[in-house]
């Protein structure tokens, strides 16, 4: 299994400074390779959700081992022409946005996927049958580790109901939109196989509405483990099921699909490391604290999605095992990790978290004016800086004084 060591994380730290983002190649390749050979028995296409990681490295790499992009912005679509992916091999799901967005992105030449009623109507209406789509409906099937993202459920405000499908019918016919493909996605973290199946059932079942359809996009939501004794998604388990399914399928419609995935999460968490530097040690009559150089600027999911990521210390790996909460160095409350048990942590000690590859330095900010931390990629044992760490200039960069 790749991973990073110890000295590794360590020796990146020393040359770049803290806190860092490190990610390593080689277990974005492994993720990548366990997707194929999961879905091997099936007409798969597997798009990265580049809004997991999108700095231009990274998607040059993915790239590379034969991916397809997932963009939710025009800019991501961008970004994934500029990294060398074909048009044709961009996936382009939005949510909420102006119409002109969805027109650059049909400029562009990317596959697009529609989730409301009104867009579907404008674009049916300006291009007739002109342009493929996809349409995402929304399955209604509550999944995923945390409400925040779970997107398949009847309050969601992502996809088309399928309670609709009349009134996408409607749209079709009197527009002439020629729709290649349907899409699906329940949320993230889904443990249980049984969720992409149901959800796949439904799908056959909206099907039989589009004649001239292609594709069935399943979306994605594979689970990967945060702690020990996490359970994993078992991928090899769901692509057994779903080429039985589109087997079956075909065999009784005579109508053969591809099956298409997007995921995020699955191919980069693993591959990231936060490593960042203890400031404080502070005691207080009810705990003991570890401040770190970082905070929810840097790393929000625990605070946003009460995420749970393993942490170590790097420097003292053989100290006496001692309760702490880990926090940042922000303004509001940043806890990290509550009651976590680390080896004694020393002032200046390294401390580091795993599974920061999803999500992290995507989501981080300059709140309280702090800078934004520096990424380096680790690719056959060497590692090379691919984002410079912010500094003071780049806070005033866009203001007008």
């Amino acid at each position: 299994m790749a991973t990073l060591t110890s000295s590794e994380l360590t020796n990146v730290a020393k040359e770049f400074g803290t806190p860092v983002y490190v990610y390593h190649a080689e277990k974005i390749s492994e993720q990548y390779q366990k997707l194929t050979n999961a879905f091997k028995k099936c007409d798969a296409k597997i798009f990265y959700a580049c809004k997991s990681l999108t700095n231009i490295n990274i998607l040059k790499h993915v790239l590379s081992l034969g991916a397809s992009l997932d963009c939710v912005s025009i800019n991501e679509v961008k970004l994934g022409l500029m990294a060398g992916f074909a048009k044709e091999n961009i996936l382009y799901t939005p949510n909420c946005v102006d119409f002109e967005e969805i027109l650059e992105a049909k400029e562009s030449g990317v596959n697009i996927n529609i989730d409301n009623i009104s867009i579907l109507e404008q674009f049916g209406n300006k291009f007739a049958g002109s342009y493929p789509v996809c349409i995402r409906l929304n399955p209604h099937i509550m999944a995923g580790g945390n409400f925040k993202i779970s997107t398949g459920h009847v309050d969601s405000k992502f996809g088309i109901s399928i309670h609709q499908i009349r009134h996408i019918g409607r749209i079709v016919k009197t527009t002439g939109l020629h729709v290649t493909g349907i899409h699906m996605h329940t949320g993230s973290e889904i443990k249980d196989i049984n969720v992409f199946l149901m959800g796949l059932s439904v799908m056959f079942g909206m099907s039989e509405h589009f004649p001239k359809l292609e594709y069935i996009d399943l979306g994605s939501g594979f689970k990967v483990p945060y702690q020990p004794g996490d359970p994993e998604t078992d991928v090899d388990e769901l692509g057994k099921k779903v080429a039985e399914a589109f087997a079956q399928h075909e065999k009784e419609t005579g109508k053969k699909l591809q099956v298409w995935f997007e995921p995020g999460k699955y191919l980069v968490s693993q591959c990231g490391y936060l490593v960042v530097k203890a400031n404080v040690i502070k005691q207080t009559p009810a705990t003991v604290f570890v401040g770190v150089n970082s905070g929810f600027n840097h790393l929000i999911r625990p605070m946003m999605y009460e995420a749970y990521h393993h942490i170590e210390n790097v420097s003292n790996p053989n100290g006496t095992p001692r309760i702490y909460t880990v926090v940042g160095n922000i303004c509001e409350t940043d806890t990290f990790a509550w009651d976590r048990t680390l080896t004694e942590v020393r002032e200046g000690d390294l401390l580091v978290f795993y599974n920061a590859g999803a999500y992290g330095f995507e989501m981080a900010s300059n709140f309280n004016s702090r800078l934004k931390p520096a990424e380096v990629l680790v690719k056959d044992g060497e590692a090379k800086l691919i984002r410079k760490r912010d500094v003071f200039e780049d806070l005033l960069k866009n203001q007008i004084i």
